[in-house]
C-alpha cells in the first residue's frame, strides 16, 4: 500500500473524488503543513495555524498505478492559484504535496512535470516534507456521501466528480 498526503483546496472534494477510485483503500481528510498542534477546522479555517486541508489516501499500486492518483489531483483543482480554490481563499486552500520519503518527492516531482504542459499558468503547488497528519474531525470524513443535497457538494464537488470520471472512466466507479 502506498499513502500520499495531497491538498488541493477543500478536503471535501478531494475525499469525494479519491473514494471513487479503484485501488483506493481509504481516504481520510486531515490538516497537514502548520505549526498548531491538534488543531481543529475551526483553527484550520482562520488561516492562522499554517495547516492545508489535505486528504490521505492509501491505494494499492497493483491495482491503481500512482500516476493515475498524481495526475488525477492536478486534473480536479487549480494548481496554479496561490492560496485559493475558486471562491475558498487563505493558506488552507493551497496546492501542496507532502512527502515521506525520497520516492514519494520523486513522484511529487514527476507529476508536476507531467501536469504543467497543460496549464497556461505556472504549477505552484508546493511539494514539502511531511511533518504530521492531523486526522480531521468525524464531520468532515465523507462529507459529500453524508450530505449530497448540501449546496457546497451539488455546485463544486459534482461537477469535479463528473469531470473525474470524464477523464478517468476506467479507474473511476460508479455510484
Amino acid at each position: 500500500m502506498t499513502t500520499y498526503i495531497l491538498a488541493g483546496g477543500c478536503f471535501w472534494c478531494l475525499d469525494a473524488i479519491y473514494r471513487r477510485v479503484k485501488g483506493v483503500k481509504s481516504v481520510v481528510s486531515g490538516y497537514a503543513g502548520g505549526q498548531t498542534l491538534h488543531p481543529t477546522y475551526l483553527q484550520v479555517s482562520t488561516g492562522e495555524t499554517g495547516h492545508a486541508e489535505v486528504v490521505s489516501v492509501t491505494f494499492d499500486e497493483s491495482i491503481v498505478p500512482k500516476e493515475v492518483i498524481l495526475d488525477l489531483f492536478f486534473l480536479i483543482h487549480d494548481p496554479t492559484t496561490l492560496n485559493r480554490q475558486g471562491a475558498d481563499i487563505g493558506t488552507q486552500y493551497r496546492s501542496a504535496l507532502f512527502y515521506t520519503d525520497d520516492r514519494q518527492q520523486n513522484d511529487f516531482e514527476q507529476a508536476v512535470q507531467r501536469a504543467q504542459p497543460h496549464w497556461d499558468d505556472p504549477i505552484v503547488t508546493k511539494i514539502s516534507p511531511l511533518d504530521t497528519f492531523y486526522t480531521a474531525e468525524d464531520e468532515h470524513q465523507d462529507y459529500f456521501n453524508k450530505h449530497p443535497e448540501a449546496g457546497y457538494c451539488a455546485v463544486v464537488i459534482a461537477p469535479k466528480i463528473i469531470k473525474a470520471r470524464a477523464a478517468y472512466t476506467q479507474w473511476l466507479v460508479n455510484e
